[in-house]
């Protein structure tokens, strides 16, 4: 069942390592190999750009980027399975690319799942393009890999 909210009633604030449990539950009921507690730990140690869109005290999603020289890397955004086909990805794209922008970075990079078409399309409606493909880039079901498509928006 979806819940919905009122843009004016979101915002986001900056990922804290006490918070990580919950946004561990939107990520283990998002995928079948979600990243664990030390993966973000790890992310907010190295500075990494990890921001939570919440409403009423509740994450809605989240994402986490790294700071290149002049790009940026998108490494996890996820909007919570209650409120998808919302906005609230496209909104998070659109705060992470002004935050790159401010940066000074040039590019924002991303690599997504083959198999994962909603995300694609969301990227490419926001102006991604497809530049490549990394073999066997992710773990998949059963022990296998799968392939991931690069995708990247000119800032």
């Amino acid at each position: 069942m979806s819940a919905v909210l009122h843009v004016n009633e979101a915002g986001f604030e900056p990922m804290a390592e006490a918070r990580i449990d919950e946004v561990l539950r939107i990520e283990r009921s998002s995928y079948d190999h979600p990243w664990t507690f030390g993966n973000f730990a790890d992310s907010l140690r190295s500075g990494y750009e990890a921001q939570l869109l919440c409403a009423n005290g509740e994450v809605l999603g989240y994402f986490v980027a790294m700071k290149g020289v002049d790009e940026v890397h998108l490494l996890n955004i996820t909007v919570a399975p209650a409120f998808r086909g919302q906005g609230w990805g496209r909104l998070m794209l659109e705060a992470l690319a002004l935050w790159a922008r401010r940066e000074g970075a040039q590019w924002l990079w991303l690599e997504v799942r083959v198999g994962n078409l909603r995300a694609q399309a969301i990227y490419e409606r926001n102006g991604f393009r497809r530049v490549g493909e990394r073999k066997n880039y992710y773990p998949a079901l059963g022990g296998g890999r799968e392939d991931a498509i690069v995708m990247s928006l000119k800032l």
